[in-house]
């Protein structure tokens, strides 16, 4: 596996995971649970974003693994 497909996989992770922490947020009643969850939320977009613009880094140094 190569590095560029390992990043891409640990970004549809975090997006897998990102989603999942917005729906406990919009599902609990729990106001401190529900500011924990979009918080957390919030701080994986931030990686998310990082972690994008680290994909496009990679696929404008080796071309090959652009859409992979």
């Amino acid at each position: 596996m190569t590095v560029s497909s390992q990043v891409k996989t640990t970004l549809a992770s975090l997006k897998s995971a990102q989603a999942s922490l917005e729906t406990f947020a919009l599902s609990t009643q729990n106001q401190d649970a529900k500011n924990l969850f979009t918080n957390a939320a919030q701080q994986t977009q931030q990686i998310v974003q990082q972690v994008e613009s680290r994909v496009q880094q990679l696929e404008t140094e080796e071309p090959q693994y652009k859409g992979f």
